[in-house]
């Protein structure tokens, strides 16, 4: 049996949880508290809680969605569930354009999940990816998740993966205004050595990033005015798949 308090907590918690669910605007804090009659401290705390566990998701300018476990819970049923299938054209036809690696991916509580790849024409590619955690501070996709609110930014002492990773959050957080201004994230051996990136956000007819696509390629044939290049070819691809989902009938309020 849960003890008492126990079940205050869950009940506290379910309660603000489902006013996330019932708006299609970010739910700001004080918009809970007013809601919920619950004291700034109770429903800030039981929002970094559902935040915590991915079933909450803070907005850049504030407020909070459904997180991105109610969201895959969501797409199980959905006519755009199939999030790799749908965008495979669109990877297809970047890696046609660029000749690098195409990737989806989705944020996730435990990192950067690629969905799908296709791989480079070149004998030298980027490696596969898909079913691998990224760290979100190392990746050009997850600089994405957090600079458009996907994900939580990090705190602490960031991991050194590749030569130039990041590891300053103060560091981090100026590159990810640099982000939101142009519209796509890139690294230089962030991850790895020899490997660079750029990725785009996609996303729902509610402004909310579900996804973001991105190319790799070896620091070895590509220089950083061609990285420009192949980041403006992937933000192109993310607009048309963005317009795809959104034509999908229900899709901004299935995939949010």
């Amino acid at each position: 049996m849960v003890p008492e308090a126990g079940a205050q907590s869950i009940e506290r918690a379910a309660r603000v949880l489902v006013r996330l669910v019932e708006r299609d605007q970010p739910v700001s804090l004080s918009a809970v508290m007013a809601e919920t009659r619950l004291p700034k401290s109770t429903a800030a705390r039981l929002l970094r809680a559902l935040e915590r566990n991915g079933l909450a998701q803070r907005q850049p300018g504030g407020g909070f969605r459904p997180g991105p476990v109610l969201v895959d819970y969501a797409q199980r049923d959905s006519a755009i569930g199939d999030l790799a299938t749908l965008a495979l054209p669109y990877l297809e036809a970047l890696e046609e354009r660029t000749g690098e690696t195409a990737n989806i991916a989705i944020p996730t509580p435990s990192g950067v999940a690629r969905l799908a790849q296709v791989d480079s024409h070149h004998p030298l590619g980027a490696g596969n990816w898909v079913g691998r955690r990224i760290p979100p501070h190392a990746s050009s996709l997850g600089k994405v998740f957090i600079a458009f609110g996907a994900s939580q930014p990090p705190t602490g002492r960031l991991e050194k993966l590749g030569p130039n990773t990041i590891t300053s959050v103060a560091d981090l957080l100026g590159e990810l205004e640099s982000v939101r201004k142009r519209g796509y994230a890139t690294t230089w051996e962030e991850l790895d050595a020899g490997l660079c990136s750029a990725a785009a956000p996609v996303f729902t007819s509610k402004a909310t990033v579900i996804a973001a696509i991105s190319v790799s390629a070896p620091t070895a044939r590509t220089t950083r005015g061609r990285l420009r290049e192949l980041a403006e070819e992937v933000v192109l691809s993310t607009q048309a798949l963005t317009r795809t989902i959104c034509a999908v009938p229900n899709g901004g309020n299935r995939v949010t």
